[in-house]
């Protein structure tokens, strides 16, 4: 995934991947925190950063920053 590549949002819910019908423009990479854990009491500092995206939708004034494991390469060959 780099930046320029054509994406659509595939995050999980319960185990399955919903792929969405949108198709988005990464326009930046950068790494963030996410904590992904159970409660609500966050230790930040054991907590590592991962790949993220900016992402430019046609239907949005800016950009979205969505997890990279959330998002799918539109394989433009199709």
């Amino acid at each position: 995934m780099k930046v320029g590549d054509l994406v659509r949002h595939a995050p999980m819910h319960l185990e399955k991947k919903i792929i969405g019908a949108r198709v988005g423009l990464i326009v930046d990479i950068f790494e963030k925190k996410v904590f992904r854990g159970p409660g609500n009491i966050v230790n930040w500092d054991d907590i590592d950063p991962e790949p993220h995206a900016a992402v430019l939708y046609a239907h949005n004034d800016g950009t979205i920053n969505i997890p990279a494991v959330e998002l799918q390469v539109v394989d433009e060959a199709r």
